[in-house]
């Protein structure tokens, strides 16, 4: 089912501009949809009807996630083979990849199959974040952490190395939706690109596109929040329920009905697909406390809505402080969202941290106590990481942060990561006990709510803090060297 594209701009008339706009195979015209807007730019003579288009921050999402699978593939030990598939999705341009993941089923049909069926040459090293990760040893850029990651997940059983205690599955994962994700959304398209001086409004982005520079710098933007275009049309739960593909409810819901805004019976992942970022919102927005995803996307779309109305033409400075504010409104509530994830983790960190204590006490073999608590604390260093790269400098609050998690895991024989030497192995030295580890993850939740304001609070375990740090230990409030 297919309907051409009506548009209609009455001149320009400002922030109030009425479109009619809806993207192809859509049943109607939703002015809630990050939809088809119209080719407003001037010179434009090609036979492109539509202005959208940020098909290659999807192929990245899918290129994550792929990876991300893979990074669970290992069997105890080297494996170059592996290790070069993964370097494929990683930092390769390399044809005929396919999507590893989200997987497709007859429960949950998924229209493409391949990364190049929505855009090639595509890979995310090109757009990681460059600058020092003070947060893990050796002083090594964002992408000299991933390719290192990359190496030992190669290597590791299934993603877990049990020695140093690391899940490299979600280590990898976790920064990447910080390093390439948020980076570009909030360091690059809505700030540096937002310039007048930078993509105008006026000029096609590169030659021969039927998109201005800003409109295109927004989508791309779009893009890498990972929602889909009818995302204000859902509930934070059903969007939760398509990024899970229905699999996490019991009964099991029929995620499809969600997604398939279209009723081609298929997800398509370019327009109807929960990405990473947007499904973290959703996590938290489900519990009724929060509004992230449906804030940051409106935002977006508002955006939008302006660019289309300004019709082709350079922005005045109204137009453009305009814009800046809804980049501000999304930027603000990104990071948001990797602060409540930092918040949940450290949480379940001290939960599991607290279950190893008790196990040890009793002279019982830790098991999936140990690999929870391996996997949760992946996912708590991986977002502390990744809420580092934004546009802002966090400085007092990182070092504290960082200080605080370690370059790894507490062990429970009081051992802990330290270094990594010249041959690229791990070196541990004795630290804290786990019970001081369980303070520093209160600490860390605390620091969440102090400096970001957190509100879903996931797995909150501040109540009586005090009065559990004094519980913990005398040497609790000691913190890593």
């Amino acid at each position: 089912m297919s309907k051409v594209m009506k548009t209609k701009i009455l001149g320009r008339i400002g922030f109030g501009a009425i479109l009619l706009f809806n993207f192809s195979g859509y049943a109607s015209a939703e002015k809630n949809l990050y939809g088809d807007f119209p080719v407003t730019l001037k010179s434009y003579s090609g036979s492109k009807t539509s202005s959208v288009s940020y098909k290659g921050q999807i192929a990245r999402h899918l290129l994550h996630e792929s990876l991300k699978k893979l990074a669970g593939k290992g069997q105890g030990k080297a494996n170059p083979k592996l290790e070069k598939e993964m370097l494929s999705y990683y930092s390769k341009k390399d044809g005929g990849r396919k999507i590893l993941s989200p997987k497709n089923s007859a429960f949950f049909p998924i229209k493409q199959s391949s990364i190049d069926t929505l855009s090639k040459n595509k890979n995310l090293s090109g757009k990681t974040y460059k600058g020092t990760i003070i947060g893990f040893p050796n002083n090594m850029s964002g992408p000299e952490v991933i390719k290192f990651w990359i190496k030992k997940a190669s290597a590791a059983k299934k993603g877990y190395d049990f020695s140093n205690v690391y899940q490299y599955q979600q280590l990898i994962s976790k920064f990447i939706m910080g390093a390439v994700f948020y980076n570009q959304a909030v360091d690059n398209y809505l700030d540096e690109k937002l310039s007048s001086r930078v993509k105008p409004n006026h000029k096609p982005y590169k030659k021969g596109a039927p998109y201005t520079g800003k409109e295109h710098s927004w989508d791309e933007a779009f893009g890498y929040w990972g929602a889909p275009s009818h995302t204000l049309s859902l509930s934070a739960k059903q969007a939760y329920e398509i990024a899970k593909q229905g699999k996490k409810s019991k009964p099991k819901t029929n995620a499809l009905k969600f997604a398939d805004w279209n009723s081609d019976g298929k997800v398509d992942l370019y327009r109807e697909m929960v990405h990473s970022p947007a499904y973290y919102a959703s996590s938290y927005d489900k519990k009724g406390k929060t509004k992230y995803l449906h804030t940051i996307t409106k935002a977006f779309l508002d955006g939008r809505k302006l660019l289309a109305a300004a019709n082709g033409e350079k922005l005045t400075s109204k137009e453009r402080n305009q814009l800046r504010s809804y980049a501000e409104t999304i930027e603000y509530n990104w990071e948001k969202t990797l602060a409540e994830s930092v918040f949940k983790y450290a949480g379940s960190v001290f939960k599991d941290a607290k279950k190893l204590n008790a196990l040890i006490a009793k002279n019982i073999k830790p098991g999936k106590a140990l690999k929870n608590y391996i996997k949760h604390w992946g996912e708590l260093k991986g977002f502390s990481l990744a809420i580092q790269t934004g546009r802002k400098n966090l400085g007092a609050t990182a070092a504290r942060l960082n200080k605080l998690i370690g370059y790894g895991p507490v062990m429970p024989n009081s051992s802990q990561v330290i270094d990594i030497d010249s041959k690229g192995n791990f070196v541990k030295g004795e630290s804290s006990n786990l019970k001081e580890y369980m303070a520093h993850m209160l600490k860390v939740q605390k620091l969440m709510i102090d400096k970001f304001g957190v509100k879903a609070r996931l797995k909150d375990n501040t109540k009586n803090m005090e009065k559990m740090l004094k519980q913990l230990s005398s040497g609790a409030s000691a913190e890593n060297d």
